[in-house]
Formats: C-alpha cells, sequence, structure tokens
C-alpha cells in the first residue's frame, strides 16, 4: 500500500493539466447526457468500463437511437483507430507491467500516452505503480466530471446544443501546442495533408480510417528525413 501510494504521489503533479481538462470535459459530457435522460449512475457506468472521451460523447447519440451494432462498431473503429498505434508504440514500455497491463491497455488514452512517453518516475518509485497510478488518475478525473455534469445537468435551463464541440476545441489547442513545442512541422503537415486528401476522396463519414493509413505509410517512408534534427538558423 506504501509503494502504491507514494506512486501516486509522484504521478499526480504529472496529470495535474489532465485534471483541469478533464473536469472541464467530463462535466460538459454529464450535462449532455442528463440532457437525454440518463442519470448520474449511467454516466459513472459509461465512464468507467468504456472511458473513451470523443466516442462517448458520440455514444449518446448511439444510445438514444435505434440499435445498430455493425455502426456503431465502425463509428467506434473510426474514431479510435489511432489507438492501434499507441498499442503499437507502447509495446516495449508496457512489457513486464504484470497484472495492471489489462488495466493500462484500456485506460490508455490521449492524455495518459503521452504522460507515460514522457515522465519517468523518481528513483524510489516502482515504474509499474507509477504507470499505474497516472491511468487511474487521469480515468478518475474524467469520471468525477462526468458525475459533476449529471448531477447539476437537470439544473440547467439553458440549450445545450455544440456544448460537445469542446472535445474538437480541446484536440485543436492540443495541436497548436504540439506545433509552437517542434520545430520539425513535416510530420503534422503530413497529418493535415492526408486528412484533407482522403476527405475529398471519401468524404466526412469514412475519411478517418484512410486518412490514418496514409499517414503512417507517408511517415514509414520519409522516416529517415523526418527523424532529422533541423538546422538551426
Amino acid at each position: 500500500m506504501g509503494r502504491l501510494s507514494g506512486a501516486f504521489r509522484a504521478a499526480f503533479p504529472h496529470t495535474i493539466p489532465v485534471l483541469t481538462g478533464f473536469i472541464f470535459f467530463g462535466t460538459a459530457y454529464g450535462i449532455l447526457m442528463s440532457s437525454r435522460g440518463f442519470g448520474w449512475h449511467w454516466i459513472l457506468l459509461t465512464s468507467s468500463v468504456v472511458f473513451a472521451g470523443a466516442l462517448q460523447f458520440v455514444g449518446i447519440s448511439l444510445l438514444t437511437a435505434v440499435f445498430d451494432p455493425v455502426y456503431a462498431f465502425v463509428i467506434a473503429l473510426s474514431l479510435n483507430a489511432r489507438h492501434l498505434f499507441y498499442g503499437i508504440s507502447m509495446l516495449e514500455k508496457l512489457s513486464g507491467t504484470g497484472k495492471v497491463k489489462p488495466y493500462l491497455i484500456f485506460a490508455m488514452c490521449d492524455e495518459t500516452f503521452s504522460i507515460l512517453c514522457s515522465a519517468e518516475p523518481p528513483e524510489n518509485v516502482d515504474k509499474r505503480a507509477f504507470m499505474f497510478a497516472v491511468a487511474a488518475l487521469n480515468q478518475s478525473y474524467w469520471i468525477i466530471g462526468g458525475v459533476i455534469g449529471g448531477l447539476i445537468g437537470p439544473l440547467l435551463t439553458f440549450n445545450t446544443y455544440g456544448i460537445d464541440f469542446v472535445m474538437t476545441a480541446f484536440f485543436v489547442v492540443i495541436f497548436i501546442n504540439q506545433w509552437r513545442a517542434n520545430k520539425n512541422h513535416a510530420p503534422a503537415l503530413i497529418g493535415l495533408g492526408a486528412s484533407a486528401i482522403a476527405l475529398l476522396i471519401f468524404g466526412a463519414d469514412n475519411f478517418i480510417i484512410p486518412a490514418m493509413i496514409l499517414i503512417v505509410v507517408c511517415l514509414t517512408l520519409f522516416r529517415k528525413r523526418l527523424g532529422k534534427e533541423p538546422k538551426q538558423c
């Protein structure tokens, strides 16, 4: 227990930015769920067993529409296909994590992936416990935000139309921060270009998977050039 509590204390400072974001976005999700007639306990359940961010926002419509498992599967795959690439890049890092490995795979959201790739635990903290703490803290923030939204949702009287745009805005902010933090913008430009081409060819409803395939192919073909540091001015 002492080892685990130490891991949570070490992990918490790394997750503070996620805390501020997830409480807000989770609350927005909870409010939307509440506006569709779902109580806080349903929000607690979905955030605990699904935990998929943007997919949960889309899932609100899926839960209130005619049941179509094939359509739900395609939507889920399209929105979360990027996790396939997360998994490949995290194979080495997750090796040796033992019993917590299934949970780490389940809880691998964008923010957790980013922290686990960049943060290292202190020397006196077990790495496996640290990774578990990061994932558990991030999910708990989302759950808490969702429950808060579910509780205050029935008290709100304003029109909630458009509130689901917060996730899109969040990803735009992440992209801008990554653009500013890195001098080599070629990977970002490849992503934008591939997405634009796939959008023109396949349309708004079907472009995500082809875009990701095209991005992977381009990054693989040009990986040596992209790996070079840009020259300083």
